[in-house]
């Protein structure tokens, strides 16, 4: 399938497992046509299709539990249950088992195009990102702790941090009052991850946030707590995209929960699927470092190596992962990840080309009965 037809059968397929906001759908098409950075992030069922078609000794690689939708926005930071600051992969949307260069490739891909229109650009960007793979891989696995260790990268994730009066100004000129009544589940998973003894208020975004999950049902709670702020968000969950292609339900909700569970991680502790909503906590702690805050050529090289780094940390979900990657890595030529990526860059601009060149798909009919 092209594009257009790809987007139109996935769409379809995502009214039958979730009640989807219109609005929500068309501001993601009309983004998608802004620029490639923006269309690989909103695109990843499409992606897939791409990935397999044109990288079909890549497809043949160990299958692992993987990001899937893995790009450069989707790192960020968060408190642990130790109230210690975390830095890593904080978008499990599309958390599937998938070859392990799927990931690669595609955050290889992210770079290149996010970096690009800063006009700042590396020799390549295969380089500290696999470098970073595979000392991960050989280490076992570390969570990225932003304390004793880690300096460089905390004192980015601290630029990136919002100062927290800055943060609620913003947070409240971008909610606005739901007027509708919540769905009944979406309500019972926010009251089991917040305190007890609170009323919250709740809110929807005006301003769309994300792309790749656009379109589905998000709600945002907010109270003052003892003393000060606190948010939580839910969203719809939709199991992986990987569904739509092989037509099956491969992937569940125990599916990436397991993912997450085994991944080498501290976890934030206020992040949970409950029924068929993502809930996770909205703090100024809860950020991701933008490729726009990087200061320079230097900090985004340590910035990819550790986003490879951590992308190893997810694959040793699987306890067999350390072995058989680097087995196939130690069978591959100097320079593969770099023409793989560089193949679905061309690829993935292309496609772009064609969408931004095309008109608006019509939104497919809603599936009636479906609850969330």
């Amino acid at each position: 399938m092209d594009i257009i037809e790809a987007t139109a059968s996935f769409e379809k397929w995502l009214m039958e497992q979730t009640v989807i906001v219109e609005s929500d759908l068309l501001y993601k098409h009309g983004q998608m046509k802004r620029e490639p950075f923006l269309f690989l992030r909103a695109s990843f069922y499409h992606w897939l299709q791409r990935f397999y078609e044109l990288l079909p000794e890549l497809s043949q690689t160990p299958f692992i539990p993987a990001v899937g939708d893995l790009h450069v926005e989707n790192f960020g930071t968060w408190r642990d249950a130790e109230g210690r600051l975390v830095w890593g992969v904080n978008d499990f949307d599309e958390a599937a088992f998938l070859p392990y260069t799927n990931d690669l490739v595609r955050l290889a891909v992210s770079a290149a195009m996010g970096c690009y229109r800063l006009n700042t650009a590396l020799e390549d960007y295969a380089k500290p990102i696999l470098e970073g793979y595979i000392q991960g891989l050989q280490d076992g696995g570390s969570p990225f702790i932003l304390e004793e260790k880690h300096h460089e990268l905390r004192r980015m994730a601290q630029g990136a941090l919002t100062d927290p009066h800055h943060f609620w100004e913003h947070f409240d000129q971008h909610i606005a009052p739901v007027e509708h009544a919540l769905p009944n589940k979406a309500i019972k998973a926010f009251r089991e991850y917040l305190p007890e003894d609170i009323q919250p208020e709740y809110f929807i975004v005006k301003t769309p946030k994300g792309l790749g999950s656009l379109g589905r049902q998000r709600y945002i709670a907010t109270a003052t707590w003892r003393g000060g702020r606190i948010a939580r968000e839910a969203k719809a969950f939709v199991p992986s995209a990987v569904n739509w292609i092989s037509g099956s339900d491969t992937v569940s909700k125990k599916t990436v929960n397991r993912m997450i569970d085994q991944a080498v991680r501290s976890p934030d502790p206020h992040w949970a699927i409950k029924g068929k909503w993502i809930v996770r906590r909205l703090s100024p702690d809860c950020r991701r470092i933008d490729l726009e805050d990087v200061a320079s050529e230097r900090d985004i090289y340590k910035l990819l190596y550790s986003m490879g780094y951590e992308t190893a940390n997810i694959h040793l979900g699987d306890p067999n992962a350390k072995t058989k990657i680097l087995d196939d890595l130690a069978h591959r030529h100097e320079g593969w990840l770099k023409e793989a990526y560089e193949r679905m860059m061309k690829a993935m601009t292309e496609d772009w080309g064609a969408w931004k060149d095309a008109p608006e798909i019509p939104i497919p009919a809603p599936v009636v009965g479906n609850e969330s």
